[in-house]
């Protein structure tokens, strides 16, 4: 087993340890509830973190008394129970109503976007209200039609009426962000748009979110070709040669057969045909997701690329050839192909979970969802030429049955993920829904149920609906479980987990990675020390003894939004012959509180935003970094040592 050095010795292990994190605003109400006796403790968790407190039993809410009364008010004085609410789910859409205002009006231009390509465009939308308040807003619709006429029901014959409008809007500001709206009721604001397979309109209105009323709606605007081939998405085949290229478009495969071309440089290009794949409303397993939150996915293609040279460079781009035989190219991207099992060479692996998206044209900001999704994305971005392959463990896009968010998500990250693999798990905001099959029963998919986020992005997985599987790369070899299945002894996921560590060549691939999205392992974050396990109840009963009876070098999780990193550790204790476990959740959703006192096995924790990163050139050393999204330095780093001969 490896030994870990840094700057400060720990029970035979060394590390650097920093105290940079600013303490907690919550720390007062914190200490309070570590004094609570368990039955007390579980009555306050949905204050705590409700992403999190999703899994709570209703029949452990009851008691607490005045404490927990003291300890609610404390709570709340922090600000916890605004996290975690998506935007537009703020907006009552079942309670819109239509009432066109001829006094009022909104433009928007340029009417043609994209004409010379582009994915993405700005465009400047212009409104006037005979009576402006703080609360009247901008939303963007698309497809532009958004009435009673294009629900779903809109052609029922019965006597109750339907609603006016069904369908959420993809993104809104508030009309006051405009300099001197409320005085005038004039106002101009920016919004981006990005290539959706639809047009799109802008509608005014009055009534804030709860009871929104709109008064104007704008003139349409579209793409020159909306159904252009868009966002692609790397990520690696079920072998080491193989790499797949994944995109969204508007064309069905009946209408244009979607073809990737690609080879290496100096020879003669191949193309390869990809298969198509989309999901209708009636896949999907509750609101909003089937509701107001549905859009349209488009078509979704995958092509394998087969046979590639270890760590050779290959261009490549996306396209669709019509029935007349032209083709609609994509942009021209390129990759590197990986190293083969074994190949020792510089292999650097990025680690990050519950990014999210965020909007670069300021909407969607009222609830400050993803705050540092941005800041992380463009860091990664900034240092992708010295990165070989990203894994994103979990909560991807928060979409949270607002499916068009999904688009906004992929071409926020396809910076990234059309240069380097972007291999995904699944976390509790892609999979999780009452009686879907889900091992928990929360509601944080929104009604997704894990369709939106295996029909979007490819992972080698054997069953799509089982979203766990074997990557190798190079050195590393990584075991990506799926945290929102059972994975407990007995069952078929477990078996998997103990294959994929029971079968790598260590000598080839010393570097073993267990990775998921919840704490499968440990975690000081303050909903974890309710139940006193500090980690997902179960789950190092179950699997603690495979990672030491295999010697797994490190385990990476997500889910609680913050950094925090262990000592090599084993049934609670600093053991040379341990895990080191790190939760790398801090990536763009609001921030998670730590307990007050750290376990000893805990070295270092970080209540900020920020990603890690590994790097292997050898079979001996391993160095891992833990770097802040805000500025891309490096705020903790340790290195895994392996003698020769142990490897």
């Amino acid at each position: 087993m490896p030994l870990v050095s840094g700057n400060e010795n720990l029970h035979r292990v060394t590390f650097v340890k920093k105290s940079n994190s600013a303490p907690s605003p919550c720390t007062c109400a914190a200490t309070a509830t570590e004094r609570l006796h368990k039955k007390e403790r579980a009555a306050v968790q949905c204050l705590v973190d409700p992403e999190l407190s999703s899994d709570t039993n209703a029949s452990d809410m009851r008691g607490g008394g005045l404490l927990f009364l003291a300890l609610a008010l404390a709570l709340a004085a922090c600000g916890v129970a605004g996290h975690g609410v998506h935007p537009l789910s703020r907006i009552a859409v079942h309670r819109a109503r239509v009432a066109l205002d001829a006094s009022a009006a909104v433009r928007a231009s340029p009417k043609l976007l994209g004409s010379r390509g582009e994915d993405t465009h700005w465009v400047t939308v212009d409104f006037a209200v005979p009576h402006a308040s703080d609360d009247d807003w901008i939303g963007v619709f698309s497809p532009s039609e958004f009435n009673a006429s294009t629900c779903p029901d809109s052609k029922r014959s019965g006597q109750i009426p339907g609603p006016e409008i069904c369908s959420a809007p993809i993104k809104y500001q508030l009309a006051n962000y405009s300099s001197g709206y409320a005085q005038s009721g004039k106002g101009t604001l920016k919004f981006q748009l990005i290539n959706q397979r639809q047009d799109f309109s802008f509608g005014l209105f009055s009534g804030g979110f709860s009871n929104p009323t709109l008064v104007a709606v704008s003139n349409k605007i579209a793409f020159a070709n909306p159904k252009a081939p868009v966002y692609p998405r790397l990520a690696l085949g079920k072998t080491w040669n193989e790499m797949t290229v994944t995109w969204t478009s508007g064309y069905d495969s009946s209408e244009a057969s979607p073809i990737v071309e690609w080879g290496m440089e100096g020879s003669p290009p191949a193309r390869t045909t990809a298969d198509t794949a989309t999901f209708g409303r009636e896949r999907l397993c509750g609101e909003p997701a089937n509701t107001v939150g549905w859009r349209d996915p488009g078509f979704i293609h995958t092509a394998f690329l087969k046979n590639l040279r270890p760590d050779k460079a290959y261009h490549y781009k996306i396209g669709h050839t019509l029935h007349n035989g032209k083709v609609t190219w994509g942009k021209p991207k390129s990759f590197k192909a990986a190293p083969y099992p074994g190949q020792r060479s510089l292999q650097r692996v990025v680690i990050f979970g519950d990014l999210g998206k965020a909007e670069r044209d300021g909407s969607n900001e009222y609830q400050n969802f993803q705050p540092a999704s941005r800041n992380t994305t463009d860091a990664v971005i900034r240092d992708l030429d010295n990165t070989d392959v990203v894994f994103h463990i979990g909560d991807i896009s928060y979409a949270n049955g607002y499916l068009s968010q999904w688009d906004q998500f992929t071409q926020q990250v396809e910076p990234i993920t059309s240069r380097v693999p972007y291999m995904l798990a699944s976390g509790n905001h892609e999979r999780d829904f009452p009686n879907s099959g889900s091992f928990y029963n929360g509601t944080d998919s929104g009604g997704e149920c894990g369709v939106p986020a295996a029909t979007m992005y490819y992972v080698p997985t054997e069953n799509r609906a089982n979203y766990w599987y074997v990557a190798d790369y190079g050195m590393f070899r990584f075991c990506v479980a799926d945290s929102e299945h059972d994975w407990r002894e007995g069952t078929e996921q477990y078996s998997f987990i103990e294959h994929c560590l029971a079968t790598v060549d260590r000598a080839k691939q010393p570097w073993l990675i267990f990775t998921a999205h919840r704490v499968l392992g440990y975690s000081s974050g303050f909903y974890y020390s309710f139940n006193g396990a500090f980690g997902e109840p179960m789950g190092r009963q179950s699997l603690e003894p495979l990672w030491q009876r295999y010697q797994v070098d490190m385990a990476f999780y997500g889910h609680y939004h913050q950094y925090e990193r262990t000592c090599p550790v084993h049934q609670e204790k600093c053991v040379q012959e341990g895990t080191v476990h790190v939760v790398v959740g801090g990536a763009g959703a609001y921030m998670s509180n730590f307990t007050t006192v750290a376990p000893p096995w805990s070295v270092y924790r970080d209540m900020d935003y920020g990603f890690g990163k590994l790097t292997a050139s050898n079979e001996t050393t391993l160095q891992f970094e833990y770097r802040r999204s805000s500025d891309g330095q490096v705020y903790d780093s340790f290195t895994v040592h392996k003698d020769k001969q142990n490897v």
